[in-house]
């Protein structure tokens, strides 16, 4: 994520008089132009309550080009995301799962997959957008009983990527915090998801600031539309051939599909010798 180092205008301009137009010489020059455009474009502004870091917007994504049942490359390599103590997998080739939910609001399918995680007795994190916690408090306490860990997905679940302030970055968690803390009795484990996977590299130094571990993901499907859900057949074509050892899975919770499959799902993991672990394993391990 880092940019190169470019000559200064001055000298590209001093290049460019210098050079034939014609060739490569000239496209190499226009090169040189737009690099130092970009370059000035992302020049951080030096304020007290803003992280310094590159402000340049992205999506988080993922290429399985890599093959069955391998790590996916990650549009932002886990080595850059340890500078800011955030991850997308566990690098450790270790054949172990960590199961993740994300969650804006209930309609009857969380306590269903709650009901297989206990009886399997498998942890699993749940990022909460702020409204959960008003509407659902019984399922967030039930969370937290049966062991799973309840992060932090935003109060109102915004594009995290255009918050550009430190102050206005805190209040979209700490809202959130305030109401785990009111629901639970207790402090809100520090583990944050950014909504739909927007994210600028400021973002996550801005978490990391904050106390934070940023959350991506290295195997999700499309599970969202409640209106248009995948078959079972569709599902385990996407969740069973794509899994690989240190996988942070992210599941919706909303899904009818996933809260059908969960238990079978679990098994075929486990079968192809797999373990669940919870996200704090991976956080101690990353701290080591």
């Amino acid at each position: 994520m880092k940019l190169p180092k470019l000559p200064k205008p001055k000298k590209i301009l001093k290049i460019i008089k210098g050079l034939k137009p014609n060739g490569i010489e000239a496209l190499i020059a226009c090169g040189l132009v737009v690099a130092t455009a970009v370059a000035v474009a992302v020049i951080p502004k030096n304020r007290n309550d803003t992280v310094q870091a590159s402000s340049e917007i992205t999506d988080w994504g993922l290429s399985f080009s890599n093959g069955k049942n391998k790590v996916p490359r990650g549009n932002v390599s886990q080595k850059e995301l340890d500078k800011y103590g955030a991850f997308y997998c566990d690098d450790s080739d270790e054949k172990v799962i960590y199961l993740t939910f994300d969650a804006g609001y209930e309609n009857g399918n969380a306590g269903k997959i709650l009901d297989v995680l206990k009886k399997e007795q498998i942890p699993a994190a749940f990022f909460l957008v702020g409204n959960y916690f008003k509407t659902q408090p019984e399922l967030v306490r039930r969370m937290v009983e049966e062991g799973h860990i309840v992060g932090n997905h935003t109060t109102t679940h915004p594009d995290m990527s255009k918050i550009k302030e430190l102050a206005d970055f805190r209040k979209e968690l700490e809202q959130t915090e305030n109401l785990y803390r009111e629901t639970t009795g207790k402090d809100m484990p520090k583990f944050y998801r950014p909504p739909q996977g927007k994210f600028s590299e400021s973002n996550l130094a801005m978490a990391q600031k904050l106390g934070y571990r940023t959350i991506f993901w290295s195997l999700a499907y499309v599970d969202w539309y409640t209106d248009d859900q995948p078959t079972d057949e569709q599902a385990f074509s996407k969740l069973v051939p794509r899994i690989h050892p240190g996988a942070v899975v992210l599941l919706h919770s909303t899904s009818a599909t996933n809260a059908r499959i969960l238990d079978e799902l679990l098994a075929k993991w486990e079968a192809l010798g797999y373990r669940f672990a919870s996200l704090e394993e991976l956080a101690g391990e990353k701290a080591e």
